[in-house]
Parts: structure tokens; sequence; C-alpha cells
């Protein structure tokens, strides 16, 4: 995948701890997280499961977006991520 700017959310289990991010580089920060290269909620909570990405054409749209959903009611989070992975499967091998 080419570096695209992007929102994302992480499981640390189904239904667990949710976090949201935003980044230029998708598969490079999913690889952080995964690694616990950088100190932080998702080390301390173990929130390493990629459950949710959108992409966008710019960097600006992408924060807007992240900056929306963590407004959100948990419920609508989880029915967003439900809407398109039932089940909250790692999406990590789906964005190499």
């Amino acid at each position: 995948m080419d570096r695209q700017p992007a929102i994302y959310i992480l499981a640390s289990k189904p239904h667990g701890t949710l976090y949201i991010g935003a980044t230029s580089d998708l598969v490079k920060r999913i690889w952080q997280h995964k690694h616990d290269v950088v100190a932080g909620f998702t080390q301390k909570y173990g929130v390493h499961t990629l459950v949710y990405f959108e992409l966008h054409d710019r960097m600006e749209e992408a924060i807007l977006r992240e900056k929306q959903l963590k407004k959100w009611r948990r419920p609508w989070k989880v029915e967003l991520i439900e809407v398109g992975n039932p089940d909250w499967h790692d999406l990590w091998e789906s964005i190499l």
C-alpha cells in the first residue's frame, strides 16, 4: 500500500479497549503500534489489533475524521467497526 493519509481504529480484543489515530503512512504506523515502538496508550493497554481504517486524499481530511470519531459515543464506534468487520479480525495483512 502506498503512503496515503488514513484514520484507523485499533482494539485490544473484540469489544475491548479502542484507540483511534490518524497517519500519513498506515503500514508504518500500525507496525509501530504492534511492536510497541512508542511508549503510550496502545502499549500500556495492549491495543494492537487493526479493526478498522479509512483512506483519505488529504491529511487534513484524515485529521478532521479522526477528531469526529473520537467524539462519537462508543456504540457508534462499535457499529462502524462491525459493519465492515463483524468478527473483529485483524486487518493488518490487508494493508501490506
